[in-house]
Order: C-alpha cells, then structure tokens, then sequence
C-alpha cells in the first residue's frame, strides 16, 4: 500500500460501525475515492470534524492495490459548508453539486477542472450572491469536462450552423439543437428560446470569466432550469433527488 495526498470535498459518509465510517471524496489529484476512516465517530476521534459533509480538506490515505476500500488515515478540515443564515435552498444546491459529483465520476478518474469548479461553486452558495448562476456554471462545466456536453449552436444530426433566433429545437435525445430539417421525426424536442441557448452556450465555456456578468431574471432561470432538468434526467437515467428544490436560488 502507497501512502497518498490530496485535497478533497467531502462527498458522502456512511455508518460502517459503533467507532468508523466509511466516505466518499472527491479529490483534484485522484478523482472519487472510497475510503475507510477508523475511529471517525468516535466524539474525539482522529479526523475530528474534517469529515463534515461538503467540507473542503487535506487528506492522507493508504491506496489500496484490490478493489477493497482505500484506508483514511489524516483529515485537516480547511473550509466547512456553512449556507449564509441558514439559507436552506444553498444547503440543497450545495447537496446536488455532491449529488452529481458522486454519480458521474469513476473511481480514480481525476478531474481537477471540475474540482475546481465544484469548489468554487461551494464557495458561492456560501453566500447569497448569484447562487444560481455559479451553480448553472457548475452543471455545465460537469457535462462539457466528462463530454456530455449538448450542442447549442450547430444542428446535433447534420453539423450546419442553427439559427440563433425565436425559439429553437433542443432534443435532450439527440443532444443538442437542430436544424428544421432534421426536425422532423425526432422525439421529446423543447422549443428553446435563443437567447436563453446563448446564456447556455455562454456558461459552458471553458475560457474567460464573462459569464460572471450574466444577468438572469425568474423568467429566464426558470427556462434554463428546466432545460437542464430534463438534460439531466435523461443522461442519468432518473430524476435527481436535490431538482425540486432549486427553483428558490438567488439570481
């Protein structure tokens, strides 16, 4: 067994016994690990409170070479979740980035873009300022670093340029907009405003900061939230637990 560092979000903590839990993190350097952590639950126990759900710390643990569990042996908490007053729809966003985190990655498939982001998104339900926003960033960061992206510009069937103006077909099926043309037959299809496929196609950039001054009023967060909860629904083959509460985040 190798002894490893890394700095991980706390994605998930189950009961193993009287004394020890075991834990799912998410970290920059490994991607998902799965580890047991001795003595967890123990009200003075080695880890303390660095195991606190969606905390940010600093790890050592014992990779192991089968597919039994990796072995937690130090936790440094070095930012705990705490949403701003007790703000319940940031805890429940902050609760679906982990929801996601969890369900998409593989085990040992680091991703440190999407850390970041995810980090960085924690770090914006901490407060009230555009929660929304920075959790839409989020969602699509995830689909474009783990190559689920959808086509916003270009007709998903045939490649030709869709123009961005009225409402314009989306087929979370296919995966992307299409042209009038290949319309025709394709099954569960939304009319999709263009300007809200702009602020999409905006988000999901991979360079530059100028999504940070969008401006999203109810009307157009409503249309995007939907937008993505179908997405998501249909790529995870179910309903997200955390979608129902996500209508109330500050814009």
């Amino acid at each position: 067994m190798s002894s490893e560092k890394a700095t991980a979000i706390v994605l998930r903590t189950i009961e193993f016994s009287e004394t020890s839990s075991v834990v799912t993190l998410f970290t920059r350097e490994f991607g998902k690990i799965r580890a047991l952590a001795k003595g967890a639950r123990r009200p003075k126990g080695p880890f303390e409170s660095a195991l606190d759900l969606l905390g940010l710390c600093r790890i050592v643990f014992l990779r192991k070479s089968s597919d039994t569990l990796d072995l937690l042996t130090e936790a440094k908490l070095e930012r705990r979740f705490r949403p701003p007053g007790g703000n319940l729809s940031n805890l429940y966003a902050a609760y679906y980035v982990a929801e996601l985190l969890n369900e998409l990655t593989d085990d040992y498939d680091p991703h440190p873009e999407l850390f970041d982001v995810a980090d960085e998104t924690l770090a914006a339900l901490r407060t009230c300022s555009a929660a929304a926003l920075a959790l839409l960033r989020f969602e699509l960061t995830a689909l474009r670093v783990l190559g689920h992206l959808p086509s916003f510009e270009t007709c998903v069937e045939c490649g030709t340029a869709v123009e961005a103006a009225g409402r314009v077909p989306f087929s979370q099926l296919a995966g992307g907009v299409l042209c009038k043309r290949c319309r025709a037959g394709q099954k569960q299809v939304l009319l999709v405003s263009a300007g809200v496929l702009r602020v999409l196609a905006q988000l999901a950039g991979a360079e530059g900061d100028s999504w940070r001054r969008l401006e999203l009023d109810r009307r157009t967060y409503g249309e995007l939230r939907a937008i993505m909860n179908h997405y998501w629904a249909h790529l995870l083959g179910h309903q997200p637990r955390m979608h129902r509460y996500l209508g109330t985040l500050t814009t």
